[in-house]
């Protein structure tokens, strides 16, 4: 595999593919390769005959305190996993993207304000900062996010969208260990005891989800779901929502497509996952 560690290499090298009649998928990421994102990066060759991995630690999106510091970072063990799934055509690892003198940022409002906007008001900035600055340096034909970070990928959409930017966002569904814990690099964080404890947060979004659809009085239902878990070990819950699944409104009656969104702590690290009322 090719790593490119510069824009104006990795955009000769999309315009080279380009000029040849390819098309262009990017898989952008924080590195930590796992399952997860080899299952995105599959998805990616479905889609295109060129497939990029980004692997940068963004710092834009985390906030003082948070874990920037200590969030796992081994290229060459990510290189070895990309390799050992078959490989990509390039991996763009920048060693910065921001200059010294960086003072222009993406500001999402609408489905990036509730939920995470929330909780961490800074986030999302970051994030539509960081993956505009990618599809500017690989401008691909199109990008695979997972659902697992749904409010992100909405957020994203609606910033292609707001944006004109000439690029198809492709969904993938959250892959999950045996027991239905969502994959994430953040899970290496979780003692053993945490990480007994933790399956719980999809078994209760299930849960709720088949309660709802049952016919169960939404916020009745959410508040007993949130006792569940705090009675199962989780130390604080920042959210536990039902929305609609295009504009994240709060929903009030609601349908197979909607979604159960939750971040929840366990000791020092915070888990998110969502599913939809209809399943998945």
């Amino acid at each position: 595999m090719t790593v490119i560690t510069t824009s104006d290499e990795m955009r000769r090298a999309v315009g080279s593919w380009h000029a040849a009649g390819d098309t262009v998928c990017l898989v952008p990421t924080m590195g930590s390769i796992h399952a997860g994102h080899l299952a995105l990066i599959d998805a990616a060759r479905q889609a295109a005959r060129r497939v990029v991995v980004s692997i940068y630690v963004n710092p834009t999106q985390f906030a003082a305190g948070e874990d920037f510091a200590s969030y796992p970072r081994n290229f060459q063990a990510d290189q070895q996993a990309i390799d050992a799934a078959g490989g990509v055509d390039a991996i763009y690892a920048p060693q910065t993207m921001y200059g010294d003198n960086h003072a222009t940022s993406i500001l999402p409002a609408g489905v990036a304000q509730p939920m995470e906007g929330a909780s961490r008001p800074h986030f999302f900035t970051g994030v539509a900062t960081i993956v505009f600055k990618l599809f500017q340096h690989v401008p691909a034909n199109c990008a695979v996010f997972g659902e697992k970070d749904f409010q992100q990928l909405a957020v994203l959409r609606q910033m292609v969208t707001d944006l004109d930017l000439p690029i198809n966002l492709i969904a993938h569904p959250t892959i999950r260990e045996a027991d239905g814990l969502a994959l994430s690099s953040r899970n290496h964080y979780l003692s053993a005891g945490q990480r007994a404890i933790a399956p719980i947060l999809y078994q209760t979004l299930s849960t709720c989800a088949g309660e709802i659809r049952a016919g169960g009085v939404i916020d009745e239902t959410l508040d007993t779901a949130k006792a569940r878990l705090l009675a199962a070990g989780f130390d604080k819950i920042d959210y536990l929502d039902l929305r609609d699944a295009v504009h994240l409104a709060t929903s009030t009656d609601a349908s197979a497509d909607d979604r159960l969104l939750v971040a929840a702590w366990l000791g020092e690290t915070r888990l998110i996952d969502n599913c939809a009322i209809g399943g998945g």
